[in-house]
């Protein structure tokens, strides 16, 4: 019995270990995929249409420009933590020729939530934007889900959004601005955070350890059963 307890160890341990290379040599795939969307010139965005999962993953980070005009009366704060502290992300609908795109225009502190306090950045007229293509994020933030209701966003859902503000056709995707300045300092856009967490190696050693460890107890288990 702990024979096949310890040999059933072994090989989960294993099969952990080797998950956890593949899973390694897919996470640094990615991370060189993005690296070289986000350096690339910026291009026009995607169509419209609705995207499978893979599809969407091919166009994430991608860098976007943008020319429309921005619908400022339709603007949404979303809750946010950044390097520059707790805030919120400002996301304003830009009216584009193909349609409605929501544009992370960048961070403001609570003192800056109001749109009156930041009325330089609120003017009219065409506008070009520059930055990347990133995925709606549904459902809400860790342990906190969205209001529209309440006009409480914890996440930067399209389609919720969308709706809460009664916009058409709008892209299943929204674009982090770059840093370039606004007028009056706020929204600070550039904030995107592009690291990917990548400890799967020294995962993949730990569960060979164990998987050595089990294969060490088995062979004990074994060579005691012999000499009896």
């Amino acid at each position: 019995m702990l024979l096949a307890i310890a040999l059933f160890a072994t090989a989960t341990f294993l099969a952990l270990g080797v998950w956890q290379i593949e899973r390694r040599s897919w996470k640094l795939d990615l991370i060189a995929r993005v690296k070289e969307r986000v350096h690339a010139p910026p291009a026009p965005p995607p169509a419209f249409a609705p995207w499978t999962e893979a599809e969407a993953r091919q166009q994430e980070y991608r860098h976007v420009a943008l020319t429309g005009t921005f619908r400022h009366d339709r603007e949404t704060l979303v809750q946010a933590l950044t390097l520059r502290g707790a805030g919120f992300w400002v996301l304003t609908p830009l009216q584009t020729a193909n349609g409605l795109v929501l544009v992370n225009r960048g961070f403001v502190p609570p003192d800056k939530r109001d749109p009156a306090t930041r009325k330089a950045a609120q003017a009219s007229g065409q506008v070009r934007v520059t930055g990347l293509l990133r995925l709606s994020e549904p459902g809400g933030g860790f342990l906190r889900v969205n209001d529209p209701t309440a006009n409480r966003w914890y996440s930067r859902d399209v389609a919720a959004i969308a709706g809460a503000r009664h916009l058409p056709a709008v892209a299943p995707y929204f674009v982090d601005a770059d840093a370039a300045p606004n007028p009056g300092g706020y929204p600070v856009g550039g904030l995107t955070v592009v690291k990917f967490y990548n400890q799967h190696l020294s995962y993949a050693l730990t569960w060979f350890t164990m998987a050595i460890l089990s294969a060490a107890a088995s062979l004990l288990v074994l060579t005691r059963g012999r000499d009896r």
